[in-house]
């Protein structure tokens, strides 16, 4: 797992210069035929990728963004009307059972098809109309990390493609800005020894970093056996706050921007509480700083749109020393294998 997470600078360099050309021909194919709305569909890591694909592409579009629920073909065989839909089905593997199910029946039922996989010979390769390919590398840990942020590459690539608001120019930062977040790791490592005995833990984030708070939280679960629950700023307010008391551990991603207002309200009212928050944020953030227990700075400020990707490496690092101290095996996690098949 740690091997794979330093290796995300060069698999996102190699994604966004292949992406880049797939990306501007299948910009000519959205021109013809622009869809009025986006389902994205996938399971697990895949799905945290598809709800951070769901607000970039509504912010940055304006195009309706919906999440797929998969039983409701799979199980209650539901027929649903994809016309004028571009359907989008993300998958590491390429051979999620349900994630393909739909995609095959939506690309019978008139809609527009792309599928986002590390695996060019996949089944989900085969089915999709068009495909925008990870270039990872085999990816052998269970805990997935360099293929999650390769597949948020790629919906940034997918809103360009769409005209949205994404420069391809600022893409090409975030390889950089993954190696500046990489460089954090002694300290990191230091750090997770004081949560060696943590079982509950609760993640925040908002916006453009909801998704990272699921994936973060889905990390701890899966390598580290933390129950962890994972929730926007905002909804944590109207009711999970009670559960917390003096030293529960919460995780916050506190970056600069239009979201700080609500998280920054949040960790003040945390701090009221006594909890152990750790904040993740960019350095100088000084209001970030006064009201978390613990901050990871990251040492380059970031436009908050392009936050997510650096802003889960710190995340990424966290579990997989946690799961050390804990000495668990986060690449073999109980129960768990790489390629999980369900309808």
């Amino acid at each position: 797992m740690l091997e794979e997470i330093r290796e995300q600078p060069a698999a996102l360099e190699r994604t966004l210069h292949s992406g880049l050309r797939r990306a501007d021909a299948f910009r000519r194919i959205i021109a013809r035929r622009r869809p009025r709305l986006i389902v994205l569909v996938a399971r697990g890591t895949s799905d945290n990728a598809a709800l951070f694909g769901r607000y970039l592409l509504e912010i940055t579009t304006g195009i309706p963004v919906s999440l797929a629920a998969p039983s409701i073909s799979t199980l209650y065989q539901a027929r649903l009307d994809y016309r004028d839909a571009l359907v989008v089905a993300i998958s590491q593997s390429g051979e999620s059972t349900d994630t393909n199910h739909i995609l095959e029946k939506a690309r019978t039922q008139g809609a527009l098809t792309l599928g986002i996989t590390n695996e060019p010979s996949s089944s989900l390769a085969a089915l999709a109309e068009h495909v925008f390919l990870v270039r990872a590398g085999k990816e052998k840990s269970i805990a997935a990390t360099k293929t999650y942020t390769g597949q948020i590459l790629l919906l940034y690539l997918l809103a360009y493609s769409l005209s949205g608001a994404v420069r391809a120019k600022e893409l090409e930062r975030l390889p950089g800005l993954v190696d500046s977040a990489l460089r954090l790791e002694p300290e990191i490592r230091e750090l997770s020894e004081r949560y060696r005995f943590m079982h509950h833990a609760v993640v925040v984030g908002r916006g453009m970093n909801y998704a990272n708070a699921f994936e973060f939280a889905l990390k701890l679960m899966e390598t580290c056996y933390v129950v962890a629950e994972r929730f926007s700023s905002a909804d944590f307010l109207h009711g999970p706050i009670a559960l917390v008391e003096p030293s529960f551990p919460v995780f916050a991603f506190a970056p600069p921007g239009v979201t700080w207002g609500s998280i920054g309200t949040t960790l003040e009212k945390l701090q009221s509480l006594r909890a152990e928050v750790v904040a993740i944020t960019d350095r100088g953030n000084r209001d970030a700083v006064r009201r978390a227990t613990r901050v990871i700075e990251l040492p380059r400020r970031t436009k908050e749109l392009l936050t997510p990707i650096p802003y889960i490496v710190p995340a990424q690092l966290f579990t997989a020393c946690l799961a050390e101290q804990k000495g668990l095996n986060p690449d073999r996690p109980r129960t768990l294998s790489k390629v999980t098949l369900t309808l």
